[in-house]
Order: structure tokens, then C-alpha cells, then sequence
């Protein structure tokens, strides 16, 4: 079942939703989403330093970028970055949820999640967005702005797994590059 903004509000008051900084309810809760702002690190390729990714090996694909004092991002056309939200998300073992991206944001042609659009319960970190210009012309993104919004569904019973326990990406605090190596294949 998904949170209404009713539940979204109780569950923040009682811990099961935890966000830092606290949203501003009035502008970010909708009837059934909480909408997340873009933090300011980002992944970007090294495409002249890497001819291909091998899924087996650890290597520096990508390197870190830190804007300050409001400076924006470009997102060209076919490009995919890393980024990050600005906030810490923190679930209970009751919850799972989806990052959607904003409707806003998807008709300037940015898709701000490949295929990771869910997070397990137990989860606690700053989400790490995979973002894609799939539209025609470069488009400017700001540290700050509304890029996402999270949908909350209750599970049938609480997890006995928790991702805080097992997860590779647990505790996360900036956008972290794939950590698929470390698995069998």
C-alpha cells in the first residue's frame, strides 16, 4: 500500500521515515510523495581515460565533482552522471520505496534513475541518482533544486533482511561509483 501524505507525516513523526535536513512539508509533501532536492557531488565519467568498463574489475571510472556557491551543473544531451540528493533518507524494516523522478524535470529530458529506482528497507544514506540527458540540448541542473520525489509502500510484514545489514551501499554519503566487482559473476 502506499503512504498518503497523512501516513507520510505520522511516519515521520514516529521514526519508521527519517529525512535531514527536514523537508519543508508545505512545499515538498504532495498526496502521496515527498519531493528531495539535488546535493551538490557528482560522478562524472573519465570517457577519455577508460575505452570500457569491465563489471569484474575495480577501477576509477568516474571522477568526483563538488559545486559551491550556486553554481550549476550541465547535463548534455546522451550524457550520464552520478549525482546525489541533498538529504539523508532513513526507512524502517515496514518499508520500501520508489524514487520517481519529477514530472518538471522529465520534460526538460532528464531521467534521474537508469534502473535503481528502488530502495530496500532498512535503508539510511543519501540516495545516489543515475542521471541521463536523454533529450536534445544540454540542461543546466542546480545544487538545491527539486530533482526527485519518493513514494512509500508499506510491506505485508517488516523485513527480516535489513540493506542496513547486508547492503554494499549502506551508510552512503556522496555518489558512490558501482561496487558490482565485488561480486561473484
Amino acid at each position: 500500500m502506499i503512504l498518503s501524505d497523512t501516513e507520510i507525516k505520522k511516519y515521520l513523526k514516529e521514526g519508521k521515515i527519517y529525512i535531514n535536513p527536514k523537508p519543508d512539508l508545505k512545499k515538498h509533501l504532495s498526496g502521496a510523495s515527498l519531493d528531495l532536492r539535488l546535493g551538490n557531488e557528482f560522478r562524472l565519467f573519465n570517457h577519455s581515460q577508460n575505452i570500457v568498463i569491465d563489471p569484474k574489475k575495480k577501477a576509477e571510472y568516474t571522477r568526483l565533482v563538488n559545486l559551491s556557491g550556486g553554481k550549476p551543473l550541465i547535463v548534455h544531451p546522451g550524457e550520464f552522471i552520478l549525482g546525489i540528493t541533498k538529504e539523508t533518507v532513513g526507512i524502517d524494516n515496514s518499508l520500501c520505496v520508489r524514487i520517481d523522478g519529477k514530472s518538471s524535470i522529465g520534460r526538460l529530458g532528464i531521467v534521474v534513475h537508469s534502473t535503481a529506482g528502488h530502495v530496500n528497507p532498512g535503508w539510511k544514506g543519501k540516495l545516489t541518482l543515475e542521471i541521463s540527458n536523454i533529450g536534445r540540448m544540454p540542461v543546466l541542473l542546480y545544487p538545491g533544486m527539486r530533482i526527485c520525489q519518493l513514494v512509500f509502500e508499506t510491506l505485508t510484514s517488516s523485513a527480516k533482511s535489513s540493506y542496513a545489514k547486508k547492503g554494499k551501499y549502506a551508510g552512503q554519503k556522496g555518489p558512490n561509483e558501482s561496487l558490482i566487482a565485488k561480486e561473484k559473476i
